[in-house]
């Protein structure tokens, strides 16, 4: 049984072509044929959550900055891979290039490995690297007008600079409004970078200044070798469970949603027992939940499962306070991150989600009372 407190270990922080040509993600060489066939400055990556935006920036980001790139090209006029053995690739592994700024929210710093350890390391690596500090999960205006200040500076080691925004919708609008004559006319040899996973949640005027590139889903059989080579157990579990996403199916992992415990969660949930999501983060158990109730209501109009194996559903919620457990979930998905008392409301969830089965064993009890009054006497 896979306990709430057990943890994955993260995987390699790499982000880049090592000196051994290995690639952070094994499905990301395609998209990087194309997006280095690209001749703009600014480019929008854009796909599902968790199937590698960040990294194929970073990867693009080394490709443009190394040294001594690689001799072979994946087409022709594409240029080399990065050598991984370069001082560029090695400044950059170590988050101090300084042609290199990455501006994401502070939120997300430490899960894209972008955390310098220390008061003082960190004030050095936000000089050297240009990496600016950005408060809550936005991407605020003081943070692009510093990369714009930046852009314009000569480049310290002669291959040009690289900007990389992730993720792009985390800038809110006046940053993004700061950003747009950059995006038209940038400065020098730099170029920009921007991952999303909702191109539409961004400015339309920011999108028509990019060139863009969808990440499709990986293939399955990618996904799978990555997830096992991570060392995940039942990976085919929580590849589903993620909706194909490897990258997502990690962090589930990661965050205590093993693949021992997934296929048990909706008759945990029958039960009433909250006990075994304790010390899961709240928006991991609210999204494991959506996910159990949008499964119960395909079921229950005849439509097969999409985040759960047919037979770990168990059979008899009722439509009605599906409905009503639904939008409950969706109310608490919405303020996921406020600071709740986080046992109480996982319990209060589960047992409104049990309410489902509870139900339709009411209804039964006074159908059965009924006809007990109902029944004739001797």
């Amino acid at each position: 049984m896979g306990l709430a407190n057990e943890r994955a270990s993260s995987p390699p922080k790499t982000l880049w072509v090592n000196a051994e040509g290995r690639w952070p993600l094994p499905w990301l060489r395609a998209p990087w044929t194309q997006a280095v066939a690209q001749q703009g400055h600014a480019l929008l990556l854009h796909g599902p959550l968790g199937v590698g935006q960040f990294e194929l920036a970073m990867v693009l980001a080394q490709t443009w900055l190394c040294e001594s790139p690689v001799a072979f090209a994946e087409g022709p006029g594409l240029p080399g891979f990065a050598c991984g053995r370069c001082e560029a690739c090695h400044l950059l592994g170590a988050g101090v290039h300084p042609d290199l700024m990455v501006l994401a929210p502070e939120a997300l710093r430490d899960s894209l490995g972008l955390t310098v350890s220390g008061e003082e390391g960190a004030e050095a690596a936000s000089a050297t690297a240009g990496k600016a500090k950005s408060g809550g999960r936005e991407i605020r205006v003081a943070d692009v007008r510093r990369a714009i200040d930046w852009g314009h500076q000569t480049s310290s080691r002669g291959r040009g600079k690289v900007l990389v925004l992730h993720p792009a919708q985390a800038l809110n609008l006046v940053a993004a409004n700061a950003l747009l004559k950059t995006l038209e006319e940038p400065a020098g040899a730099l170029r920009i970078v921007l991952s999303a996973s909702d191109p539409q949640a961004l400015l339309p005027t920011l999108r028509s200044r990019c060139q863009r590139l969808e990440l499709p889903l990986p293939p399955p059989e990618l996904a799978m070798a990555w997830l096992q080579e991570q060392g995940l157990e039942g990976a085919e579990f929580l590849l589903q469970a993620a909706g194909g996403r490897p990258q997502e199916a990690w962090a589930m992992a990661r965050d205590g949603l093993d693949a021992r415990l997934w296929p048990e969660l909706p008759d945990l949930v029958k039960q009433g027992r909250a006990d075994m999501l304790h010390g899961i983060p709240v928006p991991r158990v609210v999204d494991a939940l959506q996910k159990i109730c949008l499964d119960l209501m395909s079921r229950a109009h005849g439509a097969p499962a999409c985040y759960f194996p047919e037979e770990a559903l168990p059979t008899g919620a009722q439509l009605q306070p599906l409905s009503a457990w639904w939008q409950q979930l969706q109310r608490t998905a919405r303020h996921a991150e406020h600071p709740w008392n986080a046992p109480l409301l996982v319990e209060s969830l589960v047992l409104s989600g049990r309410r489902c089965w509870q139900a339709r064993a009411a209804g039964a009890q006074g159908r059965r009372a009924s006809g007990r009054q109902a029944a004739p006497g001797p």
